[in-house]
């Protein structure tokens, strides 16, 4: 076997085959200098941890009582999960979260109360400012489900013969690539950034059900399943539709879907991704550009990968607790997660605590409810209790263990991971899911930064490194 390499004169291109045995070699150098430099470049980029408290940095943007630096200004999402006392500490209160101003308990319970699809009318609160009347609303709907299909031959050229292990990075790529099938892709105008932003809200159930079919194909040798978005159904229907193989789903799945993309829909602009959003497009760039930076943001476990660790984890208790009625040994196994002697090691419980909520998170509150009924009609209560058993018990587990107070409820991800699972919706477009979601929320914060923003954010860095002789090259060792 050999393998192509091209090379550039000034006349032409030459194909120069490279045989097994010199890639094999080649590998083997480059292998070797990267072992050998790992450790020089973490000496090289290792700081001082008291260095952080002299100059007193904001480190991951964090006042010391582990309250967020105010960077900015929003009228999109507000965050409440605690108070600051006159002491400059922070007291804990019941956490609340407000879409341009209205408590997205409301939101989900009208939905819930009409027996209606409600992400739409979501995205169009947040990108708009305001709730739509029936009118608005339908035409907005209309309007996204023109863009359901992707620009012609997109799906063939740009996903199916690029497949990607992950569908994060998938998604970026083809956010990225949609800038080559716009005729405008440049103008920051506030008008063609909602036309670009509208688009993307309609392309991205495609976006995520083809990267994921291209990876299901290509790397683990499934079969394709390749449906039609329907531009007469909602966001959720069609996430559905074009991941299954048969392209069935229940009222209740889609329904419960459609709550947990509301309650994902917006979560302030303090978070990573939203942040990111924030921070490139004060530099004045493109839609695309922007969004696939937000992407590239959740991707990271840290962030929105964080209801795919639950997801890894309860399989994990599932792999080893024999019963998991018997909540004795649940508690066993959930003492050695602690400890970090089972599961990934890291002494973490998934799908408890937040860096904002305190005594509650709402949207774990409103999404199991929901995640209850499901549970009861694909005959999951083991599975729902056992999370439940989690939410109740873990917290004082993890106080006990960890030897702190500090106070550890359940977040979101916990019950959107039992939704994901009784969904059937595979792991790799748990977190692309969470994007679609996310989406309107991030368009929000783009058209508002280039609105209000009229400022590149550029925080500053402290240089702690000493000044240092320039050593010519025959004098160094």
């Amino acid at each position: 076997m050999t393998e192509r390499k091209y090379t550039k004169n000034s006349n032409h291109n030459e194909v120069t085959l490279v045989s097994p045995e010199q890639i094999a070699l080649n590998r083997e150098l480059e292998a070797a200098f990267v072992k050998n430099m790992s450790d020089q470049l973490t000496v090289n980029n290792c700081i001082d941890e008291s260095l952080y408290g002299k100059f007193d940095v904001k480190r991951g943007l964090r006042d010391s009582n582990g309250a967020g630096v105010v960077v900015g200004l929003t009228k999109i999402g507000d965050v409440q999960g605690y108070a600051v006392n006159e002491k400059n500490e922070k007291v804990a209160i019941d956490g609340k979260l407000y879409y341009r101003g209205i408590d997205v308990e409301d939101v989900v319970n009208s939905c819930l109360a009409d027996n209606r699809f409600g992400y739409e009318e979501t995205s169009y609160l947040l990108l708009f400012g305001v709730l739509p009347n029936q009118k608005q609303l339908d035409d907005y709907k209309k309007l996204l489900g023109m863009k359901r299909e992707l620009p012609l031959g997109f799906a063939r050229d740009m996903i199916l013969t690029a497949p990607s292990r992950n569908v994060m990075n998938k998604l970026a790529r083809s956010v990225l690539a949609l800038y080559s099938y716009d005729e405008d892709p440049d103008d920051i105008s506030i008008g063609n950034v909602l036309r670009q932003s509208i688009n993307l809200i309609g392309y991205f159930p495609s976006l995520i059900a083809y990267g994921y079919q291209a990876k299901r194909s290509y790397y683990d040798n499934e079969s394709l399943h390749i449906h039609y978005p329907n531009p007469e159904m909602s966001t959720a229907e069609n996430i559905l539709r074009l991941m299954r193989p048969t392209g069935e789903y229940t009222e209740l799945e889609a329904k419960l879907l459609d709550i947990s993309m509301i309650l994902h829909a917006e979560h302030g602009g303090g978070n990573n991704s939203s942040f990111t959003t924030h921070v490139v497009s004060s530099t004045g760039t493109d839609t695309y550009s922007a969004i696939a930076a937000a992407v590239g943001s959740l991707k990271g476990p840290k962030h929105g990968g964080a209801n795919v660790e639950v997801l890894e984890m309860m399989a994990d208790i599932k792999e080893n607790v024999q019963d998991i009625t018997n909540y004795s040994k649940v508690e066993d196994y959930l003492v050695k997660i602690l400890r970090g002697e089972a599961n990934d090691g890291s002494g973490l419980i998934y799908g408890l605590g937040h860096a904002v909520y305190t005594i509650s998170d709402p949207r774990a509150i409103l999404l199991k409810r929901m995640a209850k009924k499901l549970a009861i009609s694909k005959d999951l209560m083991d599975d729902f209790m056992l999370y439940d058993y989690i939410e109740t018990h873990a917290p004082a587990l993890f106080q006990d263990v960890k030897k702190t107070s500090k106070p550890m409820p359940a977040n979101v991800d916990l019950y959107s991971g039992f939704v994901y699972n009784a969904l059937n919706i595979p792991i790799d477009i748990a977190t692309p899911i969470f994007a679609a979601s996310r989406l309107s929320g991030w368009c929000a914060h783009r058209i508002e930064e280039l609105v209000a923003g009229n400022r590149i954010l550029r925080p500053a860095f402290k240089c702690v490194q000493p000044h240092l002789n320039y050593t010519p090259l025959f004098e160094r060792k």
